[in-house]
Order: C-alpha cells, then structure tokens, then sequence
C-alpha cells in the first residue's frame, strides 16, 4: 500500500511506538515517519506506507507551526517537563517585555541543540549520554524563526504559537528565551498543529502530488516513462537545472536535471 497523511501522535510515547501502532492498525509493514516528535510532545507526524517511504526528502514541511506552553522559573536538564530540578517562584513580568523578546527572537538565531535530543555523537544519540549524567559539545545550529504569537499568560505558564524552520528545537528556543529574562524555564507542553501544507484530517489519505516541493516536468514521449528509458535533456518540456517531478496515468518519477543531465531520483512510483 502506497499511502502518505498526517497522523496525531498523543503525548508520552515515542514516535517510533507511535509508527508501530499505526503499522498494527493498517497491517503494513513498511512505514516511517517524517520529523520526530519528542516524547512528551503531541500533535501531527507525516507517516507514509510502502514506495511513499522514499518522498520525505522531496515534501514541503515548512513552515512548522507549534503551540507551546513556557513554564517560568524551572530548570530541568531535558527543557521538558521531566528531569526538573529546581522550581523558583518569580514575580510575574510585564507582558510588554515578554511580547518585546519574542519580536528580538524573529528571524535566523544559533542555538544549541539540548543534551536530550537526537543529534549523534560518536555515532550514538546525545540522549543517551545525557541519561547516564554525561554532558558532551553539540555544534551549534541556525533555525529560522518566522513568527511568535504569545496566546496567552498566566504566571507563571507563557502560551506561544510559534513558526519556525525545518530542524527547529522549540526547547532550545525556550531556552534562549529564558536566558533574555535573566531566568531559567522549560516546556510543560508543546503540540505541533502543522508541517507545511500537512495538517492533521482523521489520517485522510492525501494526494501526495500536491505536498511535493517539486516543479511539475512534461515529457514529449510518456512511453518513455513508462519504460523507465533514460531521459535527455530534449525529451522535457522544461530544461533549467533541478529537481522535478513528472507522471502519467499511474506512476510519477522524480527526476534531477544538473549540467545538461538528466538522472532519475526515484522512478516509476505508482499513484495511489
């Protein structure tokens, strides 16, 4: 089965639990996801069946837009809410200093990465150093930050709706918002509601062909797609360097056009 939607990951499991109960649901077996979900968070993850496993690199998923609530005065070693250590209880601040740092953390910001996520070090997770009480460097990272609306605030929780960039740790931003008000805070909840066009519909089966961040291509010969013929440059409609898609009845290729070559990505993938 060749499927691709945006499922509902409920809080306090992980993403790959998650993906195996859809597997049981849907009896198949070959499955992945797109974008992991920390496991205190909830909210949509892109889950594709079969050949559609091989379009995550290929699929629009920014912006991603996230609600979350900013606990102040508690320091956890995860920025989550677990592995608190500390909970202070401050005086609430001025909201307009609050909505005043949210406009400062608009656009690109370096951030490092929490000791509790999923970078690799050494070839193994930075989570699993940090559950032995092991501290190691992470690069830092760029992420974009293309809004923050802050929804609500009741001292000492901060709701925010915030867009950001592919790679994004809401955490890590969390953080640097904190360090702006001189204290340290962590996430009691966060949700994501969208990737890109991808919004949770009851796990609606979805043309993928519209979620591709692909220009469609039109070639001369559909025989030749058919057959899986390699391509020149002469058989195309469009001819600019990048990375395209086309299809007939029941495939779609996508396709990489780069110095006058033409080379597939993926061939022949059937439709739903």
């Amino acid at each position: 089965m060749n499927r691709i939607f945006a499922a509902f990951k409920p809080a306090e499991i992980s993403s790959n639990h998650f993906l195996n109960q859809l597997k049981k649901k849907y009896n198949n077996k070959k499955a992945g996801y797109s974008g992991t979900l920390d496991p205190f968070a909830k909210g949509i993850l892109i889950v594709a069946f079969g050949q559609y496993t091989k379009l995550f690199q290929f699929l629009k998923k920014t912006p991603k837009i996230y609600r979350a609530t900013l606990w102040l005065g508690v320091k956890s070693l995860s920025l989550d809410n677990k592995n608190i250590q500390e909970i202070k209880t401050l005086k609430p601040f001025n909201f307009s200093t609050l909505e005043r740092i949210s406009k400062e953390l608009l656009g690109l910001i370096d951030y490092l990465p929490p000791q509790f996520s999923a970078k690799k070090i050494e070839g193994k997770r930075a989570y699993e150093f940090a559950k032995k009480g092991e501290i190691v460097k992470l690069k830092s990272c760029t992420m974009e930050i293309f809004s923050c609306k802050i929804l609500h605030y009741n001292h000492p929780f901060l709701n925010i709706e915030i867009s950001v960039s592919e790679g994004s740790y809401i955490r890590s931003y969390c953080e640097i918002f904190a360090q702006k008000l001189g204290i340290n805070a962590t996430l009691s909840s966060l949700e994501r509601i969208k990737e890109g066009k991808f919004v949770y519909n009851n796990e609606k089966e979805i043309n993928v062909l519209e979620y591709l961040d692909l220009k469609p291509n039109f070639i001369w010969d559909l025989n030749k797609l058919e057959n899986g013929t390699k391509l020149n440059l002469n058989d195309l409609k469009y001819q600019d360097s990048g990375n395209y898609y086309i299809e007939n009845e029941k495939y779609f290729s996508i396709i990489n056009i780069n110095e006058n070559k033409v080379k597939y990505l993926l061939n022949k993938v059937e439709k739903c």
